[in-house]
């Protein structure tokens, strides 16, 4: 008899979990690469919000960083639901990247047109995360104790992404402009939820919380 998963298989398995342990990568240190990366340059270090370092010397790092969670997303062919959210979000990804929010001052007609694309670009990016924690991740039979662990964290990361976006939108309703930009609300708001986007698919991809070791008798060959 041959074994049940073949080395082809087994490849597709590694592939996915390497895609998802790289999107992870990226959510969790992104933040804080582009915070310090602009400290070290000799600028403010901490900006309005996570887009306006296209503006800084993190650009690149920023653009680099988004885009390669939309190539890592396009390039995730698991389940039929799985590749359509991923191509959805990972297109989304890529034009928060390319089309770039307003500047803070100054702002041209074209770059305000272009600022507007760029806030549903990321509201569509933010909700297909929100929608793979609490929809996709999540699926399945709970067999053992550390699935049950792991859908806890991507409910806990699903939710907080949706919390960030109803944050977001009250800020900007509500919060006086000067205070926003005084506080950094939106970055730590975006923040907040890219990292609990990585958080979530770095769990997805078994590096934390791992099913235990399978206890069933090998197959015969």
């Amino acid at each position: 008899m041959s074994s049940p998963s073949s080395p082809r298989t087994e490849g597709a398995a590694l592939s996915y979990l390497g895609l998802r342990r790289a999107v992870g990568v990226i959510g969790i240190l992104l933040p804080l690469v582009l915070v310090v990366g602009d400290w070290v340059l000799g600028d403010d270090g901490l900006r309005p919000s996570i887009s306006s370092y296209y503006y800084t010397p993190m650009r690149d790092v920023f653009v680099g960083s988004m885009c390669a969670v939309g190539v890592f997303l396009f390039c995730y062919r698991y389940e039929r639901p799985d590749r359509l959210l991923a191509n959805v979000t990972g297109t989304a990804a890529i034009a928060v990247a390319l089309l770039p929010t307003r500047p803070e001052v100054g702002a041209t007609t074209t770059q305000y047109v272009v600022g507007v694309l760029h806030l549903v670009a990321a509201l569509v990016f933010f909700a297909g995360l929100a929608a793979f924690c609490l929809g996709l991740f999540t699926r399945g039979e709970v067999t053992n104790p550390r699935k049950a662990s792991r859908n806890v964290v991507y409910r806990i990361c699903g939710w907080t992404i949706i919390a960030c976006l109803v944050v977001a939108a009250l800020d900007a309703a509500f919060l006086p402009d000067e205070l926003a930009v005084r506080w950094n609300t939106l970055f730590w708001i975006e923040a907040v939820g890219i990292v609990a986007f990585g958080v979530a698919w770095f769990v997805k991809g078994d590096t934390v919380l791992k099913d235990p070791p399978s206890t069933d008798p090998a197959p015969a060959v």
